[in-house]
């Protein structure tokens, strides 16, 4: 059976720890001492689908979120909570990601192919077309480091749209480049849309948002604020901003300055006990059923980001057995008579000298 979506988001939410050091981010994953890590939530619960064939535009002011979301979906960083499904192979577009800048135009054109599962000959009959849309000329044969912003994002459009994803994410690639391959690349989304390719596109260009997109989903301070049809939803966001620029300074700055700090103070706990409450007034379940459920639903995808106190444990043990076992080889006594005397290894350092020094001797 068909999947009925292309890409699933439920309740999906993005934790950012702010570590002071690398110092501090050994001590909160080994779990050692109560380090005070500074938080801040790109995104607070988000539920969100798209179609097969749709065409999602994501918009939103800078830091509402729209890029976590395009990351998170691409594979490129995981969720803190809730599920992310994704039904088919992504690519995603932005400047420059995905490449890597030591190497060349040509070896990154080999690489992103090989892994989105081409075969050599199928990267090589895509090569040159991949050359020509990006338009970079001898350039395509120098590290990617010394591209422009332009030529790497020209580079990056160019191999995304020409290893046939199933799910194309564009984020603000065509922000950068002139009118002619601006056309180009709005060509080829059109040429996916009449192929029924899904394509979730980022910008804050509302007049590309308008010409491409189906539906519109509005990010706001890591909030999905509004989702709906292209022309109503972005009439909301062009009011929203029309308003909020004809306000003063001050009032923006205030403004701006609390919504960061409820990304900062979100918590949750408190947002997995209000999905509990939500799910209990339309189920006959317990409540202590229903909170196991939305628990096991929240992090089921999730690796710990802190050692849990059994691998804790299992890891001293380890590292104890290591030590000992070296102990044990340096003193030259077996296994069990360093079981039965643990003072034989007290000194192992001393009896490695001397057992030299009677090799020595004796040769």
């Amino acid at each position: 059976m068909e999947n009925q979506y292309k890409v699933e988001l439920h309740n999906v939410t993005k934790e950012y720890d702010l570590y002071r050091s690398n110092n501090d981010k050994l001590k909160h994953f080994f779990n050692i001492g109560n380090v005070e890590v500074p938080r801040f939530w790109s995104l607070k619960g988000v539920s969100l689908n798209v179609k097969p064939g749709e065409a999602l535009g994501i918009i939103g002011i800078n830091g509402s979120g729209k890029s976590t979301i395009s990351n998170i979906i691409s594979g490129i960083i995981p969720q803190t909570t809730g599920t992310v499904d994704v039904h088919g192979d992504t690519s995603i577009i932005s400047i420059g990601a995905g490449l890597k800048w030591n190497l060349t135009g040509d070896e990154n054109i080999r690489l992103k192919g090989l892994m989105q599962g081409l075969s050599i000959k199928e990267i090589q009959e895509v090569r040159d077309d991949i050359v020509d849309f990006a338009d970079i000329g001898d350039f395509i044969g120098q590290p990617v480091k010394d591209y422009s912003t332009g030529m790497r994002s020209r580079l990056g459009f160019a191999i995304a749209v020409h290893i046939n994803p199933d799910i194309m994410i564009i984020d603000e690639a065509l922000s950068v480049g002139d009118d002619t391959f601006y056309q180009k690349c709005v060509d080829k989304i059109m040429e996916f849309k009449k192929q029924g390719k899904t394509i979730i596109f980022v910008s804050h260009n509302l007049r590309q948002v308008e010409l491409l997109c189906d539906r519109v989903a509005w990010m706001h301070f890591g909030d999905l604020l509004e989702v709906g049809d292209t022309k109503e939803t972005v009439g909301h966001y062009r009011k929203f901003s029309k308003d909020f620029k004809a306000q003063t300074a001050a009032y923006r700055k205030k403004y701006q300055v609390a919504k960061k700090k409820e990304q900062a103070d979100f918590d949750i706990e408190a947002y997995e006990r209000q999905l509990v409450e939500e799910r209990a007034k339309d189920s006959d379940k317990s409540k202590q059923a229903i909170s196991r459920d939305v628990h096991r639903t929240l992090y089921k995808q999730i690796l710990p980001e802190k050692m849990t106190v059994t691998t804790k444990i299992v890891m001293w043990v380890a590292i104890l057995l290591f030590i000992f076992t070296g102990l044990v080889n340096i003193s030259g006594h077996s296994f069990t008579s360093a079981i039965e005397n643990p003072t034989v290894l007290l000194h192992p350092v001393d009896h490695y000298i001397k057992s030299q020094s009677v090799l020595f001797n004796n040769n």
